[in-house]
């Protein structure tokens, strides 16, 4: 009888969790998923490049905006246009275990000795430390933010930083839908036109030694001067 119980309830917990991993783009929610939009003006000169953020269990996003500020529920750039859902399998965190009861919203227990056991437990500590950190694009901005918290959830058991989570958004993030598609490329296109047509080989020149040095910078400071970039 009481095995019965066990797995009934199992069951129920399976359900319950299963149920609130749905993605809803119209409301935001992107539960345990990793998210990107683009940014004005660096975007429409690299598309590659953009703002980036994790989200919760019950899917409500959180990004690093600003110096000591952790944004909630209000991504930073606009809706999200590319995601990828982060299999929880994947993480050194218990499985099917949440901390997101649905309706009945956060369970309040705390762990003991400050373990991680929900997904939700890293991005509390990483909002906590965030908090206390200043912002810079160049050295401590949301991929920093981002990577903090992969490693902490140990996912893949890498060790992550802001360059190859970049890599890892642009080979496996998903379009949210065709109209996010197009305002993550279109500007770049249009701007990458003009600059053609005004600026010919001038123009061209200029682009490929902006972008080899933004993207020198972050491979430099991240695997040269390993202290330079923040994680």
């Amino acid at each position: 009888m009481e095995a019965d119980l066990d797995a009934e309830q199992q069951q129920i917990t399976e359900g319950s969790f299963s149920q609130i991993m749905q993605i809803d783009p119209r409301r935001a929610r992107f539960p345990c998923s990793i998210v990107w939009s683009p940014l004005p003006v660096i975007s429409w000169f690299i598309p590659f490049i953009g703002h980036v953020g994790i989200c919760r269990e019950d899917g409500v996003i959180l990004d690093f905006a600003g110096p000591n500020f952790v944004c909630v529920d209000n991504f930073a750039f606009g809706a999200p246009t590319r995601y990828i859902q982060v299999n929880r399998e994947k993480c050194c965190i218990p499985s099917p275990q949440s901390a997101y009861n649905g309706d009945d919203g956060y369970m309040q227990e705390e762990t003991a000795g400050g373990d991680l056991r929900t997904w939700d437990d890293a991005l509390r500590k990483g909002t906590q430390e965030f908090q206390h950190r200043s912002y810079n694009l160049f050295t401590c901005n949301c991929h920093s933010f981002v990577a903090n918290i992969l490693n902490r959830l140990a996912f893949l058991s890498s060790r992550w930083n802001v360059v190859n989570l970049a890599i890892f958004i642009l080979s496996n993030g998903r379009w949210v839908s065709t109209a996010s598609m197009l305002r993550s490329i279109l500007p770049f296109v249009v701007v990458f036109f003009l600059g053609i047509t005004f600026g010919g080989l001038t123009f061209l020149m200029y682009w490929f030694y902006f972008t080899c040095a933004l993207f020198g910078w972050f491979l430099l400071g991240t695997y040269c001067f390993k202290n330079l970039i923040q994680l």
